[in-house]
């Protein structure tokens, strides 16, 4: 990390903060051991060091700390030589509903005036709590009904040993029910690993039109097999911060959605666009289009607007779920805007990369 001076007035010029090789091999050693994110502050506010994953929180500011709460905590100790510790919410991105949950310990280190906060992410252990009170129910419905149909069908066949037509016809059925079976219980596996990941501790910087592309291509053979034409148009050669296989996830579940629920001979367009400071993708269909009450619940885990049409296009209701969860975890939101008989629009906006250490050496 580049440090610079700065001078703020003719009167007082900013300190140049203590580089993190001055201080001690010891103190950097036990920081690393920690299973935390650190931040180190000296004695006149300035950051002298951090972990590797502070700057995907959006605490510092300038080599100085920027959240309030936090700033205020730091003074406290400042004040009362003590250590304390608070917790913090703070949103995953300047959009969307995501949020991190934050046990922040603040502590003096010694006569020198630094001070070490350290971060722990509690809303991993929570969100998976509350995922696991609701998961049982919602599972057991699910699997019942493939399960279920796979038993009958089983009994049939032993009925018509004598029938060999029925004997196909029913083994052709079994197949549809076991890859259903098998598509949910993928679907779910997927799930599961999501609510156990979050993208931003690892976070890269991904070219969202690629992104984009390669999902399309994923669903090229599916959707020549509907006589259904592509179409992608991107102005935009912005990156965003994230998991680059989830995020090529979320936009392949949208476009196989539109697949699904399009006539044939008919286009999905998916376009990516600057937005300000987001990237927006927005992915368009000429389909059956979404009731307006059915849009406030389309996100919901296992909820499907046409039962019927998810059986025959073997949908499991999690597709969107998933598409949901990924972008809030990266910090973004999505949107639908879709009328009955004229089509869907599912529209994902996400906050473009910035480069921390240029940020710091400007």
């Amino acid at each position: 990390m580049g440090w610079m001076s700065r001078t703020k007035s003719n009167k007082e010029p900013t300190p140049i903060p203590t580089p993190t090789s001055a201080l001690s091999p010891e103190l950097l050693d036990l920081l690393d051991g920690i299973d935390a994110e650190t931040i180190l502050i000296s004695a006149n506010e300035i950051v002298v060091h951090e972990s590797a994953g502070v700057a995907q929180l959006n605490l510092l500011k300038d080599v100085r700390i920027s959240n309030e709460p936090l700033l205020h905590l730091l003074r406290a100790v400042r004040r009362s030589g003590m250590s304390q510790q608070d917790t913090l919410e703070l949103p995953r991105g300047p959009i969307g509903e995501g949020m991190r949950e934050l046990l922040v310990r603040v502590l003096p280190l010694g006569s020198d005036g630094l001070i070490a906060i350290l971060i722990f992410d509690e809303s991993e252990m929570r969100r998976l709590d509350s995922i696991r009170r609701d998961f049982v129910a919602n599972i057991s419905h699910e699997l019942k009904t493939p399960i279920g149909a796979l038993s009958i069908l089983s009994e049939a066949v032993l009925g018509a040993s004598d029938d060999p037509e029925a004997i196909t016809r029913f083994a052709n059925r079994m197949q549809i029910e076991a890859k259903r079976l098998s598509d949910l219980v993928q679907e779910i596996i997927d799930l599961s690993r999501l609510q156990d990941d979050d993208p931003l501790k690892r976070a890269e910087p991904i070219q969202i039109s690629e992104a984009a592309r390669e999902a399309i291509d994923q669903s090229k053979l599916h959707a020549d097999s509907r006589h259904i034409e592509l179409i992608f148009n991107s102005e935009s050669e912005e990156k965003v911060s994230g998991d680059r296989n989830q995020l090529i996830t979320s936009f392949h579940n949208l476009i196989e959605n539109a697949i699904n629920y399009s006539p044939e001979s008919t286009r999905v367009a998916v376009a990516v666009r600057n937005q300000n400071e987001l990237v927006e993708v927005s992915v368009s269909d000429q389909g059956i289009g979404i009731p307006e009450k059915d849009l406030e619940r389309i996100f919901e885990r296992f909820y499907r607007v046409d039962p019927a049409r998810s059986r025959l296009t073997g949908g499991t209701g999690l597709g969107l779920s998933i598409v949901k969860h990924i972008i809030n975890n990266h910090g973004g939101d999505i949107s639908v805007w879709s009328v009955e008989g004229a089509g869907t629009t599912f529209t994902i906006r996400l906050p473009k990369f910035v480069d921390q250490s240029m940020e710091v050496q400007q």
